[in-house]
């Protein structure tokens, strides 16, 4: 599928973080469909069992698509917390392989949002996935003496044009 735009890292986000060091650096990328994706890899320091990334941190990568799904739809400026989550734990989540998050938009009011998000493997075989209910708040209302543009301010430009599902 073909990549329209690709959205900016943060600088110590555990998702998306470039200068977080137990973070998972995942980029995401706009698709022509209006989802986000991001093929990433997770380590064996994010491991509950043997093999298998800790459940938590399958939901973290889950939530995160929630919020780059909106800013893929609407727009990067749109702010807002995670109101709740379902997660569905579909098969065990591997470390140290590439896999894909995708997330899209499925309902959008003025107030709240709607995000279904999923984890795959390169085979196209569902890992997990979860519905995400959004509320939209302005950034003030979120933290306070921050400026989101400041944290937000990696623009990783690699050259990528389309990502294969």
């Amino acid at each position: 599928m073909k990549v329209i735009s690709k959205q900016r890292n943060s600088r110590m986000c555990v998702v998306c973080g470039m200068d977080n060091p137990n973070g998972f650096r995942a980029q995401f990328y706009n698709m022509e469909d209006g989802s986000v994706v991001t093929p990433f890899c997770y380590r064996e320091e994010h491991q509950s069992f043997p093999q298998r990334v800790h459940g938590g941190l399958t939901a973290t990568m889950l939530d995160e698509l929630g919020l780059r799904a909106i800013w893929a739809k609407l727009s990067e400026d749109v702010f807002g917390v995670t109101m709740s989550m379902e997660v569905k734990y579909r098969k065990p989540v591997p470390y140290d392989v590439e896999l894909l998050g995708r997330g899209i938009l499925v309902k959008d009011t003025p107030k709240f949002a709607v995000i279904r998000t999923e984890i795959l493997d390169r085979k196209g075989i569902l890992l997990a996935d979860a519905e995400v209910k959004y509320i939209k708040m302005k950034v003030e209302q979120i933290v306070q003496d921050v400026n989101p543009h400041e944290e937000m301010c990696y623009l990783i430009e690699d050259g990528v044009t389309e990502i294969l599902f």
